[in-house]
Protein backbone atom coordinates (compact mmCIF):
# COMPACT_ATOMS: atom_id res chain seq x y z
CA UNK A 1 0.00 0.00 0.00
CA UNK A 2 0.94 3.50 -0.76
CA UNK A 3 0.26 6.97 0.19
CA UNK A 4 -1.85 6.75 -3.15
CA UNK A 5 -3.56 3.79 -2.86
CA UNK A 6 -4.96 5.31 0.77
CA UNK A 7 -5.56 8.89 -0.14
CA UNK A 8 -8.97 8.03 -0.90
CA UNK A 9 -9.67 6.10 1.44
CA UNK A 10 -8.60 8.32 4.19
CA UNK A 11 -11.00 11.28 2.02
CA UNK A 12 -13.50 8.39 2.81
CA UNK A 13 -13.15 8.51 6.39
CA UNK A 14 -12.61 11.92 6.70
CA UNK A 15 -16.28 12.48 5.01
CA UNK A 16 -18.46 9.90 7.54
CA UNK A 17 -16.38 11.45 10.57
CA UNK A 18 -18.02 14.81 9.65
CA UNK A 19 -21.34 12.73 8.38
CA UNK A 20 -21.48 11.35 11.74
CA UNK A 21 -20.13 14.27 13.90
CA UNK A 22 -21.59 17.62 12.53
CA UNK A 23 -24.92 17.09 13.48
CA UNK A 24 -24.17 17.51 16.93
CA UNK A 25 -21.96 21.06 16.46
CA UNK A 26 -23.39 24.33 18.14
CA UNK A 27 -26.28 21.98 19.43
CA UNK A 28 -27.23 21.42 23.23
CA UNK A 29 -25.50 18.82 23.21
CA UNK A 30 -24.67 16.44 26.47
CA UNK A 31 -21.38 16.26 27.60
CA UNK A 32 -20.06 12.99 30.50
CA UNK A 33 -16.61 13.93 32.45
CA UNK A 34 -14.34 10.88 31.87
CA UNK A 35 -11.07 12.80 33.74
CA UNK A 36 -12.06 12.22 37.35
CA UNK A 37 -9.43 13.32 39.78
CA UNK A 38 -10.81 16.93 39.71
CA UNK A 39 -9.05 16.59 36.23
CA UNK A 40 -12.18 17.62 33.17
CA UNK A 41 -11.65 15.59 30.04
CA UNK A 42 -15.05 16.07 28.24
CA UNK A 43 -16.68 13.42 25.81
CA UNK A 44 -19.93 13.56 24.04
CA UNK A 45 -22.11 11.55 21.59
CA UNK A 46 -20.46 12.95 18.59
CA UNK A 47 -16.76 11.86 19.66
CA UNK A 48 -18.13 8.04 20.05
CA UNK A 49 -20.21 8.50 16.87
CA UNK A 50 -17.72 9.82 14.41
CA UNK A 51 -15.27 7.04 15.87
CA UNK A 52 -17.99 4.53 15.02
CA UNK A 53 -18.52 5.61 11.79
CA UNK A 54 -14.78 5.18 10.93
CA UNK A 55 -13.79 2.13 12.44
CA UNK A 56 -16.78 0.72 10.41
CA UNK A 57 -15.34 1.40 7.53
CA UNK A 58 -11.59 0.30 8.08
CA UNK A 59 -13.04 -3.23 9.35
CA UNK A 60 -15.13 -3.51 6.15
CA UNK A 61 -12.34 -2.25 3.60
CA UNK A 62 -8.98 -3.69 5.62
CA UNK A 63 -10.19 -6.22 8.07
CA UNK A 64 -6.50 -6.85 8.72
CA UNK A 65 -5.41 -3.67 9.59
CA UNK A 66 -5.46 -2.55 13.58
CA UNK A 67 -7.05 0.44 14.93
CA UNK A 68 -6.01 2.70 18.11
CA UNK A 69 -9.25 5.20 18.96
CA UNK A 70 -9.40 7.63 21.87
CA UNK A 71 -13.12 5.96 22.76
CA UNK A 72 -12.93 2.42 21.76
CA UNK A 73 -9.38 1.19 22.62
CA UNK A 74 -7.34 -1.04 20.34
CA UNK A 75 -7.51 -3.65 17.91
CA UNK A 76 -4.80 -5.53 16.45
CA UNK A 77 -2.08 -3.23 17.30
CA UNK A 78 0.00 -5.51 16.59
CA UNK A 79 -0.70 -5.27 13.02
CA UNK A 80 1.71 -4.01 10.00
CA UNK A 81 -0.98 -1.18 9.00
CA UNK A 82 -2.42 0.47 12.19
CA UNK A 83 -4.97 3.32 11.81
CA UNK A 84 -5.25 5.92 14.60
CA UNK A 85 -8.13 7.86 15.53
CA UNK A 86 -9.80 11.07 16.99
CA UNK A 87 -13.17 11.63 16.39
CA UNK A 88 -12.79 15.17 17.63
CA UNK A 89 -9.58 16.51 18.80
CA UNK A 90 -10.07 19.70 20.76
CA UNK A 91 -13.60 18.47 22.23
CA UNK A 92 -13.26 21.63 24.71
CA UNK A 93 -13.32 23.79 21.65
CA UNK A 94 -16.38 21.47 20.01
CA UNK A 95 -18.59 21.88 22.91
CA UNK A 96 -18.17 25.90 23.21
CA UNK A 97 -19.19 26.19 19.57
CA UNK A 98 -15.63 27.06 18.72
CA UNK A 99 -14.04 25.46 15.20
CA UNK A 100 -10.84 25.11 17.02
CA UNK A 101 -11.54 21.21 16.85
CA UNK A 102 -10.68 18.46 14.22
CA UNK A 103 -11.20 14.97 13.19
CA UNK A 104 -7.85 13.74 13.21
CA UNK A 105 -6.94 10.05 10.89
CA UNK A 106 -3.61 8.86 11.05
CA UNK A 107 -2.02 5.79 9.38
CA UNK A 108 1.23 3.73 11.19
CA UNK A 109 2.85 1.35 8.87
CA UNK A 110 5.64 -1.00 11.53
CA UNK A 111 4.61 1.52 14.17
CA UNK A 112 6.24 4.66 12.14
CA UNK A 113 3.82 7.36 11.26
CA UNK A 114 3.57 7.10 7.27
CA UNK A 115 0.62 9.73 6.33
CA UNK A 116 -2.02 11.70 8.04
CA UNK A 117 -5.28 14.19 7.86
CA UNK A 118 -6.72 16.59 9.90
CA UNK A 119 -10.12 17.10 8.71
CA UNK A 120 -12.33 20.35 10.30
CA UNK A 121 -15.59 19.92 8.82
CA UNK A 122 -17.64 23.23 9.74
CA UNK A 123 -14.79 24.97 7.96
CA UNK A 124 -14.51 22.38 5.30
CA UNK A 125 -10.69 22.49 5.36
CA UNK A 126 -8.76 19.37 5.14
CA UNK A 127 -4.85 19.31 5.91
CA UNK A 128 -3.02 16.08 4.70
CA UNK A 129 0.57 14.90 5.06
CA UNK A 130 2.44 12.36 4.32
CA UNK A 131 5.97 12.99 5.35
CA UNK A 132 7.27 14.05 1.93
CA UNK A 133 4.98 16.87 1.30
CA UNK A 134 1.56 17.91 2.54
CA UNK A 135 -1.71 20.30 1.97
CA UNK A 136 -4.18 22.13 2.77
CA UNK A 137 -7.77 21.84 0.58
CA UNK A 138 -10.87 24.03 1.31
CA UNK A 139 -13.49 26.72 0.31
CA UNK A 140 -10.68 28.50 -1.32
CA UNK A 141 -8.65 25.89 -3.30
CA UNK A 142 -5.85 23.71 -2.70
CA UNK A 143 -2.32 24.52 -1.92
CA UNK A 144 0.95 22.86 -0.67
CA UNK A 145 1.88 23.70 2.89
CA UNK A 146 5.22 25.32 4.27
CA UNK A 147 6.41 26.23 7.56
CA UNK A 148 8.39 29.58 7.54
CA UNK A 149 11.86 30.28 8.58
CA UNK A 150 12.39 31.48 12.11
CA UNK A 151 15.97 31.45 13.64
CA UNK A 152 15.19 32.96 17.14
CA UNK A 153 13.51 31.83 19.93
CA UNK A 154 12.78 36.15 20.46
CA UNK A 155 10.53 36.11 17.32
CA UNK A 156 8.59 33.07 17.23
CA UNK A 157 4.83 32.88 18.27
CA UNK A 158 4.53 29.56 20.46
CA UNK A 159 1.24 28.12 20.80
CA UNK A 160 0.04 25.07 23.30
CA UNK A 161 -3.71 23.47 24.04
CA UNK A 162 -3.67 25.06 27.57
CA UNK A 163 -0.95 26.29 30.43
CA UNK A 164 -2.89 23.98 33.06
CA UNK A 165 -1.69 21.22 31.46
CA UNK A 166 1.70 21.83 32.77
CA UNK A 167 2.90 21.30 36.31
CA UNK A 168 6.27 20.81 38.38
CA UNK A 169 9.32 21.10 36.61
CA UNK A 170 7.15 20.80 33.15
CA UNK A 171 5.90 24.10 33.98
CA UNK A 172 8.76 25.96 34.91
CA UNK A 173 10.23 24.81 31.75
CA UNK A 174 7.14 26.44 29.37
CA UNK A 175 7.34 29.41 31.50
CA UNK A 176 10.41 30.07 30.43
CA UNK A 177 9.58 29.24 27.18
CA UNK A 178 7.25 31.63 26.97
CA UNK A 179 8.83 34.45 28.34
CA UNK A 180 11.69 34.07 25.31
CA UNK A 181 9.34 33.95 22.33
CA UNK A 182 7.74 36.86 21.02
CA UNK A 183 3.61 35.67 21.62
CA UNK A 184 1.64 33.01 23.12
CA UNK A 185 -1.87 31.73 21.59
CA UNK A 186 -3.37 28.62 23.86
CA UNK A 187 -6.42 27.15 22.86
CA UNK A 188 -5.51 25.47 19.05
CA UNK A 189 -5.90 22.20 19.84
CA UNK A 190 -5.02 20.00 16.55
CA UNK A 191 -5.68 23.29 14.33
CA UNK A 192 -2.41 25.15 15.76
CA UNK A 193 -0.40 21.72 14.34
CA UNK A 194 -1.83 22.62 11.32
CA UNK A 195 -1.24 26.13 11.17
CA UNK A 196 2.55 25.67 11.77
CA UNK A 197 2.38 23.77 8.97
CA UNK A 198 1.14 26.51 7.09
CA UNK A 199 3.50 29.11 8.32
CA UNK A 200 1.55 30.69 11.00
CA UNK A 201 2.65 29.57 14.31
CA UNK A 202 6.32 28.69 14.71
CA UNK A 203 6.34 26.47 18.26
CA UNK A 204 3.92 23.79 19.45
CA UNK A 205 4.52 22.77 22.87
CA UNK A 206 2.40 20.54 24.77
CA UNK A 207 2.75 17.69 27.65
CA UNK A 208 0.57 13.86 28.01
CA UNK A 209 -0.69 13.39 24.73
CA UNK A 210 -1.76 10.17 23.60
CA UNK A 211 -0.97 8.59 20.12
CA UNK A 212 -4.11 9.46 18.86
CA UNK A 213 -3.55 13.15 19.81
CA UNK A 214 -0.23 13.48 17.53
CA UNK A 215 0.09 10.37 15.06
CA UNK A 216 -2.02 11.58 12.26
CA UNK A 217 -0.20 15.49 12.80
CA UNK A 218 3.43 14.06 12.27
CA UNK A 219 2.98 13.34 8.81
CA UNK A 220 1.53 17.09 8.36
CA UNK A 221 4.47 18.86 9.35
CA UNK A 222 6.83 17.02 8.52
CA UNK A 223 5.52 17.11 5.03
CA UNK A 224 5.33 20.85 5.31
CA UNK A 225 9.23 20.99 6.20
CA UNK A 226 9.01 21.03 9.91
CA UNK A 227 10.21 19.14 12.59
CA UNK A 228 8.34 16.86 15.37
CA UNK A 229 9.67 15.00 18.21
CA UNK A 230 9.14 14.51 22.33
CA UNK A 231 11.20 17.11 23.93
CA UNK A 232 14.22 14.66 24.22
CA UNK A 233 14.77 15.35 20.35
CA UNK A 234 13.06 10.61 19.87
CA UNK A 235 10.09 10.30 18.08
CA UNK A 236 6.68 12.07 18.87
CA UNK A 237 4.17 9.34 18.01
CA UNK A 238 3.79 8.03 21.50
CA UNK A 239 2.63 11.10 22.89
CA UNK A 240 3.63 12.22 26.17
CA UNK A 241 5.95 15.75 26.16
CA UNK A 242 5.90 17.06 22.35
CA UNK A 243 7.54 19.96 20.59
CA UNK A 244 6.97 20.66 17.05
CA UNK A 245 8.86 23.62 14.73
CA UNK A 246 8.46 24.98 11.43
CA UNK A 247 12.13 25.46 12.09
CA UNK A 248 15.36 23.67 12.92
CA UNK A 249 16.74 26.16 14.10
CA UNK A 250 14.22 27.47 17.07
CA UNK A 251 13.75 23.40 17.43
CA UNK A 252 16.61 23.06 18.60
CA UNK A 253 16.40 26.06 20.66
CA UNK A 254 13.44 25.73 22.52
CA UNK A 255 14.25 21.95 23.76
CA UNK A 256 17.84 22.75 24.84
CA UNK A 257 15.69 26.04 26.92
CA UNK A 258 12.76 23.20 27.91
CA UNK A 259 15.54 20.77 29.44
CA UNK A 260 17.28 23.25 31.39
CA UNK A 261 15.20 25.06 32.16
CA UNK A 262 13.08 21.59 34.14
CA UNK A 263 15.91 20.28 35.16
Amino acid sequence: MTAVDFEGFVERLATVAGEAVMPFFRTMIGVEDKGGLGKFDPVTAADRAGESAMRQLIKSTFPGHGIVGEEFGSENESAEYVWVLDPIDGTRGFITGLPTWGTLIGLLKGGVPVYGTMSQPFTKERFFGDGGSARCRGPHGERKLRTRACARLEDATLSSTSPRLFSGGDLVAFEALEDRTRHTRFGGDCYAYCMLAAGQIDLVVEVGLKPYDIVALIPVIEGAGGVITDWEGGPAAAGGRVIAAGDRRIHAAAMDLLRSAGA
